[in-house]
């Protein structure tokens, strides 16, 4: 037997899911070792070896694929924590990195500070050459000035150099002779050029970009060169694919050039698998959420495709790559109570983390958390917590909970517990709010999918105050991201700046753009192993009105293009401006401009027939899966009582449980509340409806 095998490591645990050609599957979690993620990676694989009663070197000889996704990128920009990068870019242009687009991001608050740049300006290099706006050179790169930088970034012991030179998005010449210089000059050193990052328009994102390529590229290089080590050193021989931040996975060899491609690696799983499920259930778009122990991310599916950005940030960096839109907060299993100036209760961003984690966990953690308040509100059994394989301290949870939150809000146990619920359920649902409503979506109209060994919990909550109808808990829910790498293909991301009015594109120019990317793009995904017959292309067109600041990103088709249909593109940019602005302006004659063209390639890989592996013979009845009633919060009522608890791992059948109702699994726990009902094994999920929200229109599709 072959398997393949996706490993998601978040901030408290890594989840692993093992799935067979056979169609067997194996859920497995655990604990994450932050001081280094590849201690955890390989123990989680022995873990599961053993849980198999495989001898370690013969089960590592059935893995054909490992697909990875990591917070290492993120963390090393959250926590500043990269290598000591300098920067060389054109005279004239040492401060852009700081100055960025010159506008204040709170523009009436005194105190707020500009972000510090990941470069200081004493390792902000420049020199005088130029390529004017039109790609002409005129004034060519003089080697000396180099040499002469050359010699300070050895006296700084800088790790990272990153190249950025104006206009070289129209010509890379003297960005390309300066980067291959100093990678002859300094060989041991990660050097990187925007004209292999980001060869795109507007100077600050390009120069930010390059600069986070750089920043991160040392600290990816090792922890996939100690990763690789790793699995070198219990034989792994198969191959090891990395999630990009875009939903596409890259070879090792890619991540470690274009480190930049990681920045969200972990997440941008949850909606591949979202759009999977959602596809399975017969729905064209679904909200997916995804709660884990120290964070919450949220993220679109249109029309069966996940909605992508080229505008985004990580703790105020600007990072201009496709990657998906997903919005994450800080609100987890491990998010922290707290009091604020103004004695009302918040929860989070901070998270206790895995260690020493919530005070239930009895590993040194005393500040209360959100797993906590589930713990004592009754939604989770302190024995059976990750099937029984941890044992969470209540009494312990619900004593500190009260001393440190409760009596100074005058409250005891089981009331701030609830208050703690409320509270992140609140900023979970504004977290949905910014990736749909900001983005001119209803949620009302979307199938929310939830993930996370916590999420089910709380989506009845989330879902209830944004009037969203159904909510879906698949097999897989509380390792999503991991079983979503597993349908993850290869993807890579192209663009070109053609900056012009739409009615003065020159068809030759145009084509010419789409032949050169796609050429770039056939020669990468053959190295990786794909065949011409299994690569895909996504163009796509980036349009404004004339006078305007922010263009819009239009998904087109390759016929689209190869047809030359600018009259068929400029109706669909029409409809699109206004279904995301509210208006357009097609009737008064207002000119287009194109900013970039873009194309993604697609390699397609095999994929698993299902997520859900084998079913097991579950239970006759309703009444052989339950295990026990037991008293749990119910917010409709804002009361405690006594609820059904039902086995959901061997609940495969089609069953109706009426809410208020728990479904407990090894994993997971589905809270059903007082205004829902659900329907078990459907399509390896359980579907939660509201009873009096469903709509003409959004019944259960299949």
């Amino acid at each position: 037997m072959k398997y393949k095998l996706g490993i998601d490591v978040g901030g408290t645990f890594t989840d692993f899911f093992l799935i067979g050609d056979d169609g067997t599957a194996l859920i497995h979690k655990t604990l994450s070792t932050p001081e280094d993620s590849s201690i955890g990676f390989i123990t989680g694989i022995k873990e599961i070896a053993e849980k198999l009663q495989f001898d370690l070197p013969d089960f590592i000889k059935d893995i054909d694929t490992i697909v990875h996704g990591t917070t290492v990128a993120t963390n090393a920009l959250l926590t500043m924590n990269g290598a000591k990068t300098a920067l060389i870019t054109t005279k004239g242009f040492r401060d852009a990195l700081e100055m960025r687009r010159g506008v204040r991001e709170e523009r009436y608050n005194n105190h707020y500070r500009n972000v510090k740049p990941l470069v200081p300006r004493h390792l902000r290099y420049t020199i005088d050459e130029r390529i004017d706006a039109e790609g002409n050179a005129l004034k060519a790169v003089d080697t000396q000035e180099l040499d002469a930088i050359i010699l300070k970034l050895k006296q700084e012991e800088v790790k990272a150099v990153a190249v950025c030179f104006m206009n070289s998005y129209l010509n890379a010449e003297h960005e390309k002779q300066a980067t291959e210089y100093l990678r002859r000059a300094l060989p041991t050193l990660f050097v990187c050029g925007s004209y292999e990052v980001l060869p795109s328009v507007r100077f600050y994102e390009r120069v930010s970009t390059t600069c986070i390529n750089a920043y991160i590229g040392v600290v990816i290089d090792k922890y996939l060169e100690a990763l690789l080590e790793k699995l070198h050193g219990i034989n792994f021989t198969g191959k090891l694919m990395i999630m990009q931040s875009n939903g596409g996975v890259v070879t090792p060899e890619v991540a470690r050039k274009i480190a930049a491609v990681t920045v969200l690696s972990g997440p941008a799983a949850a909606p591949i698998a979202g759009a999977y499920y959602a596809e399975l259930l017969g729905f064209d778009n679904c909200i997916t959420m995804d709660m884990g122990g120290t964070s919450f991310d949220a993220s679109l599916v249109v029309n069966h495709q996940c909605v992508t950005s080229t505008d985004g940030n990580i703790d105020r960096h600007r990072i201009a790559l496709p990657t998906l839109d997903i919005v994450t907060i800080g609100a987890g299993g491990g998010s922290i109570g707290w009091i604020d100036s103004g004695d009302l209760l918040q929860m989070g961003p901070q998270s206790a983390g895995s260690l020493p984690g919530p005070i239930s966990y009895d590993r040194g953690g005393f500040f209360p958390a959100c797993t906590d308040a589930d713990l004592i509100l009754g939604y989770l059994d302190p024995n059976f917590f990750a099937g029984g394989k941890y044992i969470l301290n209540k009494e312990k949870a619900a004593r500190l909970t009260e001393e440190f939150l409760g009596k100074p809000l005058g409250l005891d146990a089981i009331q701030t517990a609830a208050g703690m619920y409320r509270v992140i359920n609140m900023n979970m649902a504004q977290g949905v709010r910014q990736v749909s409503v900001e983005r001119g979506y209803d949620p009302r109209e979307f199938l929310m999918i939830c993930a996370g060994g916590a999420g089910s919990i709380h989506a009845g909550e989330i879902c209830r105050e944004l009037e969203i109808p159904m909510f879906v808990v698949p097999d897989v829910a509380s390792i999503f991201c991991a079983a979503g790498m597993l349908l993850g293909d290869l993807k890579h991301d192209y663009v070109r700046s053609y900056m012009t009015r739409f009615s003065k594109l020159t068809k030759d120019k145009f084509l010419a753009l789409y032949a050169e990317m796609k050429l770039e793009a056939d020669a990468t995904l053959m190295e990786e192993g794909i065949t011409k017959d299994k690569i895909e292309y996504l163009p796509s067109i980036d349009l404004r009105y004339m006078g305007q600041f922010h263009e819009v990103p239009l998904e087109v088709t390759m016929n689209d293009i190869l047809h030359f249909n600018t009259d068929g593109i400029a109706e669909t940019f029409h409809a699109e401006h206004n279904r995301k602005y509210g208006y357009e302006l097609k009737h008064e004659g207002t000119e287009l401009e194109i900013i970039n063209v873009r194309l993604r390639a697609v390699g397609v890989t095999e994929k698993p027939v299902s997520l859900s592996g084998k079913k097991k013979q579950g239970a006759a009845t309703l009444e052989e899966a339950l295990k026990c009633h037991r008293p749990a919060y119910v917010p409709e009522n804002d009361a405690m009582q006594e609820v059904p608890v039902y086995d959901g791992d061997i609940l495969f059948d089609n069953f109706n449980i009426e809410g208020p109702a728990l479904i407990e699994q090894i994993n997971t726990t589905v809270f059903i509340g007082a205004s829902y009902n659900c329907e078990t094994g459907v399509g390896g999920a359980n579907i939660v409806y509201n009873k009096f929200l469903m709509p003409n229109g959004f019944e259960k599709k299949k």
